[in-house]
């Protein structure tokens, strides 16, 4: 086996062993390969010194310096390696393939620990996400409807039925609303986020559909990448109605148990779109406990966003028009209209959408 690796082949070897990113905390922190572990060269302060001496004073004195400081941490790095290790190959990073991983690579090697790098560092993993997507005709499926339809349930029922799914919302820790924060952790960075959808995109069969829910470019904080947000939009677009008072209860389930505090905030947050009238109206139900005609407000001005910013996105949509609102049944419904669709073309899959 080559000691340097390409991105595909550095990334499957890499489940055999542990992965290190040899990069300073700051940079993990904003992104790293699913999985790693930092063991940061250099800290912070201590990268930012040597960059300032590389551009004061040039390489040769940059490197001097890097080896001072490092010096002192060698024997750390091994033993903590040996740990993660556990007499497994260890595969590493930095940004470039460069002087970091190399050093590190050389080390760790010197002291008995089987190591691979990655070619190109982290740089190459990031662009090898783009070329992973132009490589497959990858089959999406969007699954869209207004506020409170269960798209998500319906996406964890198919994938306990094995189907292939992306859960955006899941990976960005926001569910694409004023209100999609609460319980949520904290947002993972574009850069993160971008991280691990490419992971799971890795361990999908192109030959088989997979299923994501239908989103505006960002969510929350976050943005989907535009290469894998084209392949959304020139996916079909299934368009999921249930009743208005499923809807609602759907939407109780989700958000009726956080304190008023927190919907009143969140209300806040859309008040001058909603209006100032409507939302004093909202405020005040939240208030009295009356979370039922509270969503009733929200949803006269979500499902105008959503049909208007839908039907620009998604011009072409599938109406999938269903009674029952069980995300199993929905589930099983649209596996089937999937199937039938692959073998009766577009018009009768439209058809075989509106049977309830």
């Amino acid at each position: 086996m080559e000691d340097v690796l390409m991105a595909d082949d550095f990334l499957e070897q890499s489940k055999t062993g542990i992965l290190i990113d040899v990069r300073s905390p700051s940079e993990f922190e904003a992104g790293h390969i699913p999985g790693a572990r930092n063991l940061p060269l250099f800290s912070d302060n201590e990268r930012a010194e040597i960059g300032t001496r590389y551009v004061q004073y040039g390489k040769d004195n940059a490197v001097e310096r890097g080896l001072e400081i490092a010096g002192p941490k060698l024997a750390g790095f091994v033993k903590q390696a040996r740990i993660w290790a556990d007499g497994t190959p260890i595969y590493m990073y930095c940004w470039r393939g460069g002087m970091r991983s190399g050093s590190m690579a050389w080390l760790f090697r010197t002291a008995g620990l089987t190591t691979y790098l990655l070619s190109g560092g982290y740089k190459a993993y990031r662009n090898s996400f783009a070329k992973l997507l132009e490589a497959h005709p990858w089959q999406l499926l969007i699954l869209g409807g207004p506020t409170g339809c269960g798209k998500t349930e319906v996406l964890h029922q198919l994938q306990r039925m094995e189907q292939q799914v992306i859960d955006l919302e899941g990976l960005a820790h926001h569910k694409g609303s004023a209100f999609g924060s609460l319980g949520e952790t904290a947002q993972p960075s574009t850069e993160q986020f971008t991280n691990q959808l490419h992971a799971l995109m890795r361990t999908f069969n192109p030959a088989r559909p997979i299923w994501c829910e239908g989103e505006s470019a960002s969510i929350g904080k976050v943005v989907i990448p535009s290469a894998f947000y084209a392949l959304m939009l020139s996916a079909p677009f299934l368009n999921l109605e249930i009743p208005y008072q499923e809807r609602i209860r759907h939407i109780l389930n989700d958000y009726g148990t956080f304190q008023p505090d927190e919907l009143i905030l969140s209300f806040r947050k859309i008040e001058k779109r909603l209006g100032g009238e409507a939302t004093r109206k909202a405020i005040e139900c939240v208030e009295q406990n009356n979370l039922e005609s509270a969503v009733c407000i929200a949803l006269s001005y979500y499902d105008k966003g959503y049909r208007r910013s839908s039907g620009k996105q998604w011009p072409n949509q599938i109406p999938c028009l269903w009674e029952d609102s069980d995300p199993a049944v929905i589930a099983r419904k649209l596996l089937a209209l999937y199937e039938n669709g692959c073998n009766v073309g577009i018009e009768q899959v439209q058809q075989l959408a509106k049977i309830r």
